[in-house]
């Protein structure tokens, strides 16, 4: 009991030091270094699974809480663009990772779950469930967050300014809808509305457990709050509960980590170097093919393939001139299948192939 109190006030303390200083998923990476550290060098870090079901339970119910009723009924325009990106970053993700898989000592579950393009929160613990190097993960799912946030867009307003086509001014027009961290209820009583959100989330996560499937515990959490929210429009998760889940997320994998694991960062380097070449070409070539058979400006259309955030998103592209809650949508569904889909897909070429 004192190793874990103290695993997680260590965890807690990184965590919101990093939070403070702005660094993308700061909770959870500082959670990250400061249990790795703790297990390192005093081997006193413990933190039970069962902090990783919780931290699942409740990345799935955030998700859910983000679903909104007008993204549905967008939906119908959205299939085909949605489609097309969400096969282009299936076939980007696939083939960066046996690329990674053949270049580097990283085994094929590991590197096909580097790639995945999102859910930097989620993708680490889905990560640990199904057996890969978790630790690896959050190194590579880090860079391609860090990347999508802070250099991705400046590189996609270089290019897209240089582009000489007419830019369908209509769709710079539409309304902005922000998709916030946290989901907004319209119950006053938002202690209430917690309390049931996430005993739905904890049931489906519970039901997602016992079947046993890939990712089941977050993927049955967020459809169970998404319906829950769409379904009586008062679901809520107050922000603290996710920092909680990130530094639990965060001590959970900090305990994996040993000094073999430092040492064999240095095998990361030319996997996260192809990581980044492979999204940014994705981003730039995927995005002049969107913006020309979709009706899309061309920095809507590239920063619809950028593998970052969807509420991190939303705030960049509105400081790029972009106010489109297409975009946005796009996002979510983007967020939505890659944490639920992905895994799954995942699974099932690792079993043919690993």
């Amino acid at each position: 009991m004192v190793n874990l109190c103290l695993t997680f006030l260590v965890g807690l303390i990184f965590g919101y030091f990093f939070y403070k200083i702005r660094v993308p998923g700061g909770m959870m990476v500082g959670a990250i270094i400061g249990v790795a550290t703790l297990n390192i060098f005093f081997g006193r870090a413990y933190m039970p699974s069962y902090a990783k079901y919780a931290a699942q339970i409740t990345a799935g119910a955030f998700i859910g809480c983000s679903v909104e009723k007008n993204d549905i009924f967008q939906l119908k325009k959205l299939i085909k663009p949605a489609l097309f990106i969400l096969t282009v970053l299936l076939l980007l993700n696939l083939t960066i990772g046996f690329l990674i898989y053949f270049i580097s000592p990283l085994d094929l579950l590991t590197s096909m779950m580097s790639c995945i393009p999102g859910g930097m929160n989620d993708i680490p613990i889905i990560s640990a469930d199904m057996g890969a190097d978790a630790p690896k993960v959050v190194v590579m799912q880090f860079i391609r967050m860090a990347a999508g946030i802070g250099l991705f867009p400046s590189l996609i307003s270089i290019v897209a300014s240089r582009q000489n086509k007419k830019i369908n001014d209509d769709l710079q027009l539409n309304t902005s809808k922000s998709i916030k961290e946290q989901a907004i209820s319209l119950d006053f009583n938002t202690k209430s509305a917690f309390v049931r959100t996430a005993a739905v989330a904890t049931v489906c996560g519970i039901i997602g457990k016992l079947l046993n499937i890939p990712a089941g515990i977050l993927i049955f959490s967020m459809i169970g709050v998404g319906y829950y929210k769409l379904r009586f429009d008062n679901a809520f998760m107050p922000m603290w509960t996710k920092r909680i889940a990130q530094v639990l997320s965060g001590a959970y994998i900090g305990c994996c980590i040993s000094f073999s694991d430092v040492k064999e960062l240095k095998y990361l380097v030319i996997p996260a170097l192809l990581l980044l070449i492979g999204y940014f070409s994705t981003c730039i070539l995927g995005g002049k093919i969107l913006s020309k058979y979709f009706n899309m400006s061309t920095k809507e259309a590239m920063l619809a393939l950028t593998p970052a955030g969807a509420s991190d998103m939303a705030l960049i592209s509105s400081d790029l001139g972009i106010h489109s809650t297409d975009l946005n949508v796009l996002q979510v569904i983007r967020l939505v299948v890659v944490v639920s889909v992905f895994p799954q897909i995942i699974n099932i070429i690792v079993k043919l192939f690993g």
